[in-house]
């Protein structure tokens, strides 16, 4: 019997490292995730996606050739290094694109987390049909993509969207990227789970806080002044693009309940036309998906519709991540 052609989907995040195999009709056969220890650093985080990628592969062996490969990674993936990507030490030193084709002999494509994630919306997600339109992808980090044309708009530098490195107030114009506060440092699960590790005492993630806001005012108003600062900037960039809808993403979404309100009351309040606020039809794992679909496009085929993954990850790589 001939092996049927697929493709792996790799999304490196800065907690964890999602991977997919699905053949080229858009069904998953495998799937995993790891930690991604970003604090190893980006060559070891690399070494991991490698080995957690030729491990989800050697469990379809035999019934399945590998075509290609789609990565959606945090930062702005280059030829010589991944860029704007701190949370990752090195990870501006590593070659992705190059270093994982290598590795497996294959066509390889590589696109910012959230740029992938967008695109999948537009082809078959939230943001299908609307023009313009933002992804907004609150998880780890902050950024937004935005869609026109169906296209997601990469930047004269494929950065086109990384909010997160918004000025916060009109005082620290001037001081420049690294020594002035940025939106992200607020704005983020990353943020979220510093302040309330300091205010339990020990180290929490975001989810946790989240929990904790829906029976303690002192974590509530900790979420609620996140929004707060969220508002004004996702209500400039709606003024800008005047979209048609804004699809949310991301780990925080899980909340959704409490991010919802106060998104949509700054929106209606304070844009000459409000927008649709959706929940994303992949909410937490776009960027894998996205990624599937780069795989697919460097293979030289298409996916008629979005691939069908898992919602959460194996018992036991969540107990490895935490």
């Amino acid at each position: 019997m001939k092996e049927a052609r697929a493709v792996l989907g790799m999304d490196i995040g800065g907690t964890k490292i999602a991977l997919a195999v699905c053949d080229l009709d858009g069904h998953c056969v495998a799937q995993e995730e790891v930690a991604t220890r970003p604090e190893e650093g980006g060559p070891m985080v690399l070494a991991r996606a490698i080995s957690a990628g030729r491990a989800l592969l050697a469990g379809v062996e035999g019934d399945y050739q590998l075509a290609a490969i789609g990565i959606s990674t945090i930062g702005v993936p280059l030829d010589s290094g991944v860029e704007l990507a701190p949370a990752i030490p090195g990870w501006e030193g590593v070659a992705l694109a190059r270093s994982v084709g290598a590795a497996f002999g294959v066509p390889v494509k590589a696109a910012t987390d959230v740029k992938a994630a967008a695109a999948a919306e537009a082809r078959s997600g939230a943001l299908a049909g609307s023009d313009p339109a933002i992804y907004l992808n609150l998880g780890t980090g902050l950024a937004a993509a935005i869609v026109v044309g169906g296209r997601v708009v990469e930047g004269a530098h494929g950065a086109a969207g990384e909010i997160g490195y918004n000025v916060m107030d009109a005082t620290h114009v001037g001081l420049g990227i690294g020594a002035r506060p940025m939106l992200e440092d607020t704005v983020s699960g990353m943020a979220l789970a510093v302040n309330g590790s300091r205010a339990f005492g020990y180290t929490v993630n975001a989810g946790q806080v989240f929990e904790a806001a829906k029976v303690d005012p002192e974590f509530d108003a900790m979420v609620g002044h996140m929004l707060a600062v969220l508002g004004p900037h996702l209500v400039n960039l709606t003024i800008a693009l005047d979209p048609a809808r804004i699809a949310v993403g991301g780990g925080m979404v899980r909340s959704w309940g409490r991010l919802q309100g106060p998104l949509e009351r700054a929106l209606k309040s304070d844009v000459p036309y409000p927008p649709e606020l959706v929940l994303a039809a992949y909410p937490f794992n776009a960027p894998l998906v996205g990624a599937l679909f780069l795989a697919t496009e460097a293979a030289g085929a298409s996916l008629a519709k979005g691939p069908v993954l898992a919602r959460h990850m194996p018992r036991q790589e969540r107990q490895d991540a935490k």
